[in-house]
């Protein structure tokens, strides 16, 4: 996995040059046509995590590597990435038509979209579109291609406006996927919980390594004892504190052997583990495969 992507790299990468207004202003937004940005002496796109969030709209067929997981793009799709979770993605059929808006956290100036199914850890980051609602889409990001150009003195909050119009027309897709609140203090301490987890992924090197394994280790974080956070994970979820740590190791060990060309021991440092052959019963026991064969398979 490469080191994350920032803005200026962006930048640097696609478009040879990066804009002299980039540090003005609170946070940074841009608009573009994919194929403005794709050619044959382009940049590949490394499996990595940017620190920026970014929703595209493509119509072609394309696979998509999202953290532990493979989603497959044939025809109109939208999708939202996030700063957290590591991506890349590969053409089978490419098709230039589509848009790409980027956008910082500061830009947002209100409530994380991170807490939004799109871009929530575990959430769908994938939405296909039929040709009506590809049309739609496009319509506002020609608004945003029009508007970021404009010297409306406004122009931002405009375009603040239709990003969070985009964001909406997916959630409306999916409407099942928000209408559960958190309405107790269990319900409440799961998803402060979950955040904790979430925040210490994606490993990025081989020197970075996991400070909280344990469940004891994030109840001493969240300052409540242990008993307390695991019944209340347990009834909120039905699952173990032990189980969420468990299946989100091995989501990132699975990224990690299929994305890098890390050792095993190097792999097995970066989580925490003691000795490689942990990692391998570990492993093995989630799997019924060994790190070795996962890899080859």
């Amino acid at each position: 996995m490469g080191p994350t992507e920032s803005i200026e790299d962006f930048y640097k990468n696609k478009m040879l040059g990066i804009p002299d207004d980039l540090q003005k202003g609170v946070g940074h937004f841009n608009v573009f046509r994919r194929k403005d940005c794709i050619g044959p002496h382009g940049v590949p796109v490394v499996y990595t995590r940017r620190d920026f969030y970014k929703i595209s709209m493509t119509r072609g067929h394309h696979l998509y590597h999202y953290a532990e997981k493979s989603l497959e793009a044939d025809g109109p799709s939208l999708l939202f990435f996030n700063p957290r979770v590591p991506y890349t993605y590969e053409a089978v059929l490419d098709d230039d038509a589509g848009f790409f808006c980027i956008f910082t956290e500061s830009f947002i100036q209100e409530k994380s979209f991170g807490d939004l199914p799109m871009f929530a850890a575990g959430g769908n980051p994938f939405y296909r579109l039929e040709e009506t609602q590809f049309e739609e889409v496009s319509e506002i990001f020609r608004k945003m291609l029009q508007e970021i150009s404009s010297s409306y003195i406004y122009k931002y909050d405009l375009l603040r406006n239709y990003t969070t119009q985009i964001v909406h027309y997916a959630l409306k897709m999916q409407p099942e996927q928000i209408q559960y609140h958190h309405p107790d203090a269990n319900s409440r301490i799961t998803s402060v919980f979950t955040e904790l987890l979430e925040r210490q992924f994606p490993i990025e090197s081989p020197a970075q390594q996991l400070r909280l394994r344990s469940a004891k280790d994030y109840a001493s974080q969240l300052a409540v004892h242990v008993n307390h956070l695991n019944r209340a994970v347990k009834q909120t979820t039905g699952k173990t504190t032990t189980e969420h740590i468990s299946r989100r190791l091995l989501s990132e060990a699975q990224a990690l052997l299929k994305h890098t060309d890390w050792n095993i021991s190097m792999i097995s440092y970066s989580l925490g583990f003691e000795e490689p052959s942990h990692f391998n019963n570990f492993f093995r026991k989630q799997t019924n495969l060994t790190p070795s064969s996962f890899r080859m398979a």
